[in-house]
């Protein structure tokens, strides 16, 4: 990624007010002549440079889309945010309708503007539509074969059933979450999981799923994983075909104040 991009600064433009010097977290700009120049540009290509700079003369080169003029930061609502957080529910319930495209396409875009850490942005996304059937049939066929031995260690298999619908619940579509970290994977489901109930879905992750992605090969062959690449959640994704109508409780945080 770092070798597509350079970062150009308009010595025209730059007024050498430093802010750019100042907030690169790399160390990687000094001011000199009063104009800003970059020291190397083997960096993490964050773009702070580029979003700090008060005249537009910092740019970098390489990607599709130009950065966006703020012109006032956004303020969520903190009540509404939280409301939003305490009040949402994992749905194993969904009706038959289709998730639109554009839903899907949001949700992801949710996910690729997460940050990542060193700003790799190597988090990906395999949507699964047409081929959610196929891949579930792989995935329940892996934990039948895997539940008497579960049985034996987990009281919780004991009790379980794998039926055809175990992983998706019915839902027309998930998301499975691709990524080296998985850190940089959850963060990207945790703002994609928040975008979904924005757009009025429903979200159950499916850790199951992504543990039969990871083992097996068939159904990696299915999902287009290469060698390397490890499924760290996967989002189910639909309308909830139930209401709830209070929270549920919480135990109390656990905090220790130094």
């Amino acid at each position: 990624m770092k070798n597509k991009h350079q970062i150009r600064i308009n010595p025209e433009t730059c007024i050498g007010c430093g802010l750019c010097r100042k907030d690169c977290p790399a160390g990687n700009i000094r001011i000199k002549d009063k104009k800003a120049k970059v020291i190397t540009q083997d960096c993490i290509m964050c773009g702070h440079c580029v979003a700090i700079c008060p005249k537009a003369a910092v740019s970098m080169t390489g990607f599709e889309e130009p950065p966006e003029e703020i012109e006032k930061p956004s303020a969520l609502d903190p009540g509404e945010l939280l409301r939003a957080i305490k009040t949402r529910r994992s749905i194993r319930q969904f009706t038959k309708r289709r998730v639109e495209p554009e839903l899907i396409a949001q949700i992801i875009e949710a996910g690729r503007l997460t940050p990542t850490g060193g700003n790799a942005q190597n988090v990906s996304f395999i949507v699964l539509n047409d081929r959610l059937e196929s891949a579930e049939k792989l995935a329940v066929g892996l934990f039948r074969r895997l539940l008497p031995l579960m049985k034996l260690v987990n009281p919780i298999a004991r009790r379980m059933s794998i039926d055809d619908h175990f992983f998706f619940k019915k839902a027309p579509a998930a998301i499975v979450i691709v990524a080296p970290s998985q850190v940089d994977g959850a963060l990207a489901a945790a703002n994609m999981e928040l975008m979904a109930e924005a757009c009025g879905l429903g979200v159950l992750y499916s850790g199951f799923f992504s543990m039969a992605a990871n083992w097996s090969r068939p159904l990696r062959r299915l999902l287009g994983l290469k060698r390397k690449e490890r499924a760290v959640t996967t989002l189910v994704l639909g309308y909830s075909a139930v209401n709830y109508r209070r929270t549920a409780q919480k135990e109390k945080a656990s905090v220790r104040q130094l």
